[in-house]
């Protein structure tokens, strides 16, 4: 499906709704479109007027003879003032509609972006991040010269215009049969867009795979390398560039044919049908040569315009493509979930009620199955099983990075919708098994660069989880650089600033997906130490293989195929004699 899709032609309906659509993202900027558009008509209006000048010098004095010292300066001044207007008029132009194609392009680009943060977790289960990070920054790019195509066809319009209004005051056949002219060139711009789209089309898509190829390779460096994966990784590279290569190949061959070549190969014809009509009107008449010159300088202008804007059809064929590639993710409903738009709920207990929940990722095979739990405030709810079993599943629901469609989830009473989503990032503490660190350093990596949270807030929750004596010890302390994944840090140390990250907001409930599943031995006791502080007086849901850990839970839940199959605390279950028992002592006897 996704081939046939890309080796389509855009249709005419789409490529006006696409640019439609891009049209609404360069309303603010109007005004510079509107004032360079303006400049563009006083050029065209230059432009006709500047042979004229020529044309008079030639067919009143030059002929005749008449010319004094006096009038050739005359003359030549008029034309200086004449070029020097345009060229400032052309700077106006430029200048203006470049800073507004900039402007347009950035908010695209940050608009785009935006719209990402919005965009639920199952969108990005489905889409590669390397063809994501294409359309944000490679799909956006092209956008900013396909605003000058707009230009383009209104000084070009401009310019057809004048420039036939030129002709027609000097020879009304001869500039009617110049626009004969016209229709071939828009079977021309019809053939080139029914090509150029699709190609461009496929070549959008290679690119992205390409991007795709690089970022997935980059993040697996470490296990690329560990396999000996590097010979394989570079063929598949290989073979996705030689098929954009094989693109931009087919783009260069159609540009080739279709653009400026036929272009000129008509200018040309026209100039010579013009000198011939003029040459058979000579031989009846008599014939003054500035006319002349002013006719072929005109069709030259009635061309030129054409050429620019022909070359501009493969900027508009890949803009188009691109437009349209970005106005998919804007059009994305596959949403983050939603809260009720009067959620104003406060959680003050931290009690977890789940009832009867059920959930599917892709919306058929549900992962989790009629799921009911009670976690009290200030109890621990210990969640285990074997892999796919539901239990991050359980997290995800609860954390609302994925919406549920059955049951009910509960926190101190009310539906958990009923609370902004602010109210839960803050109240919700969740610590996930693999520590991400961002590039900066220590302080904004467990404020998350929020600016409202103090110094002191920040040593105070890197003291309460025990990781301020090995920041203490950094160059720099708190203002120690982190470079990128958090390289230089031991795993221990990343999950202690994860721990210092989540319990600066001070949350109600504890959500832990296994947060003692990478650390090492140098930093165990902290950790050990440190998740003991951070849940006491707190709700807290925790995920856990090593079941040693979990001993003092509350309530422990045994998850098997998405449903709970056991439930009760660490000594209740051994007496079951049932799954959790056997998981148990099969670690027991592993240790």
């Amino acid at each position: 499906m996704e081939k046939k899709v890309i080796n389509q032609t855009i249709p005419l309906k789409e490529q006006l709704s696409i640019v439609k659509q891009l049209f609404a993202f360069a309303r603010p900027f109007y005004p510079m479109f509107l004032g360079a558009i303006g400049f563009a008509l006083l050029l065209s209006i230059t432009n006709v007027l500047l042979p004229r000048v020529i044309q008079t010098f030639i067919d009143n004095y030059l002929t005749n003879q008449s010319a004094t010292m006096q009038i050739i300066f005359g003359f030549a001044g008029l034309y200086f003032l004449g070029t020097v207007i345009k060229a400032v008029v052309q700077f106006f132009q430029s200048y203006l509609y470049s800073i507004a194609s900039l402007k347009t392009f950035q908010h695209i680009r940050f608009r785009l972006f935006e719209k990402l943060h919005t965009l639920g977790m199952r969108y990005f289960d489905r889409v590669p991040a390397g063809s994501t990070v294409s359309r944000v920054t490679n799909d956006t790019e092209s956008l900013f010269e396909f605003w000058q195509v707009f230009l383009m066809v209104a000084t070009g319009i401009f310019a057809v215009t004048s420039s036939f209004l030129g002709m027609f005051q000097i020879n009304r056949k001869i500039a009617l049969i110049n626009l004969l002219f016209l229709p071939i060139l828009l079977v021309v711009v019809a053939t080139y867009q029914k090509f150029s789209s699709r190609t461009y089309r496929q070549m959008r898509e290679r690119l992205s795979q390409l991007n795709t190829k690089i970022n997935e390779s980059i993040s697996g460096m470490q296990i690329i390398q560990q396999f000996k994966q590097e010979q394989r990784l570079s063929q598949e590279f290989e073979d996705i560039n030689q098929e954009y290569l094989k693109t931009r190949l087919a783009m260069v061959k159609i540009n080739s044919l279709l653009l400026a070549p036929i272009i000129n190969l008509l200018y040309i014809l026209a100039v010579a049908m013009a000198l011939t009509l003029f040459g058979i009107e000579a031989t009846i008449t008599p014939l003054e040569v500035g006319l002349v010159y002013a006719f072929t300088s005109y069709v030259q202008a009635f061309f030129n315009p054409m050429t620019r804007m022909m070359d501009y059809l493969s900027v508009f064929s890949d803009g188009l493509v691109a437009g349209g590639r970005i106005l998919a993710i804007m059009d994305e409903q596959e949403l983050a979930p939603a809260q009720h738009p009067d959620a104003n709920k406060v959680i003050t207990e931290g009690k977890i009620e789940f009832r009867d929940v059920s959930f599917s990722y892709d919306g058929e095979h549900r992962v989790l199955k009629n799921i009911s739990f009670t976690v009290n405030p200030g109890e621990t709810v210990a969640l285990v099983g074997h892999t796919g079993s539901g239990k991050s599943s359980i997290i995800n629901v609860l954390m609302r990075f994925y919406e549920f469609y059955e049951g009910q989830i509960l926190i101190d009473g009310f539906d958990i919708r009923e609370f902004p989503m602010v109210e839960l990032r803050d109240k919700l503490g969740l610590v996930l098994q693999d520590a991400f660190m961002f590039y900066g350093n220590v302080a904004d990596n467990i404020r998350m660069f929020n600016r409202q949270l103090s110094e002191e807030q920040i040593e105070a929750a890197a003291t309460f989880v025990q990781a301020d004596d090995f920041i203490q010890k950094l160059p720099g302390g708190y203002q120690a650089k982190v470079v990128e994944h958090g390289a230089g840090f031991s795993s221990g140390q990343k999950q202690l600033l994860s721990f210092a990250r989540t319990m600066v907001t001070e949350p109600k409930i504890l959500v832990l997906d296994e947060a003692t599943a990478n650390i090492d031995s140098e930093t165990e006791g902290l950790i050990q130490e440190g998740l003991a502080r951070m849940q006491e007086g707190r709700t807290t849901v925790a995920i856990a293989h090593r079941l040693s850990t979990i001993k003092n839970a509350d309530l422990i839940l045994v998850l098997d195929k998405g449903r709970i199959v056991e439930r009760g605390n660490h000594d209740e279950l051994l007496q079951q004699e049932g799954l959790y028992a056997d998981m148990y002592r099969l670690q027991a006897m592993n240790h």
